[in-house]
């Protein structure tokens, strides 16, 4: 079974991490359950990891911007976390050759954490299925919000199903890791677009993902 696919049916759980500007930063290996991030952050640190004693190292280079654990080193907000990741060569940004829309957010929903303006681009919703085609099975899609303040909502994997393009993700409403119709999804969500990145590694972690 695929790294992404074994995990179907594990709890969704909400605030998984511990840790607060009040609260010492504990570093949390949990396969579980998940709440979205946590979910792809397990996923990618199992494909990146050819042995499971480095399994955790993975994981805390992934979820922090140093690698460092320390509340105020995570990565909050998921452009952070793209920005960060890309940085080590973790995944990088997939150009599929349409026009992206140019978004512009200050970031203040996390408490504790001082507000930071953050522009980033993203693909519009209507443009996804132009881009369909070129999705490879274990990028990794994250949904833009149209909230001021907020710049990521949700994220989660993409898999190939033939024609069909399906989306794998620990979902708070239906309380577990699902896989829906990535279009089921984009018609019950509102968003301001998507982004998506793809994992970088020379033995392929993608093809382990899915």
């Amino acid at each position: 079974m695929s790294i992404s696919g074994k995990y179907l049916g594990r709890p969704y759980i909400c605030n998984p991490l511990i840790g607060s500007p009040e609260i010492p930063e504990v570093f949390v290996v949990n396969e579980n359950g998940f709440d979205c991030v946590t979910y792809i952050e397990t996923v990618i640190a199992r494909a990146e990891s050819r042995e499971s004693a480095k399994f955790p190292e993975q994981l805390r280079r992934i979820r922090y911007r140093d690698g460092k654990l320390a509340w105020n080193q995570r990565n909050h907000y998921m452009t952070g976390w793209i920005r960060n990741n890309v940085r080590k060569g973790l995944v990088r940004r997939v150009n599929f050759n349409v026009q992206e829309s140019s978004k512009m957010r200050t970031l203040n929903v996390v408490p504790g954490l001082l507000p930071v303006r953050q522009k980033f681009s993203c693909i519009p919703k209507r443009s996804i299925s132009r881009i369909a085609c070129e999705i490879e099975s274990g990028d990794l899609i994250f949904f833009a919000s149209t909230r001021p303040h907020l710049d990521i909502f949700h994220c989660g994997i993409l898999i190939r199903d033939g024609e069909r393009l399906l989306l794998r993700h620990a979902s708070r409403s239906q309380g577990r890791v699902v896989e829906q119709d990535l279009a089921s999804f984009l018609n019950a969500n509102r968003m301001a677009g998507v982004i998506v990145v793809r994992p970088v590694d020379p033995a392929a972690p993608s093809a382990r993902i899915h």
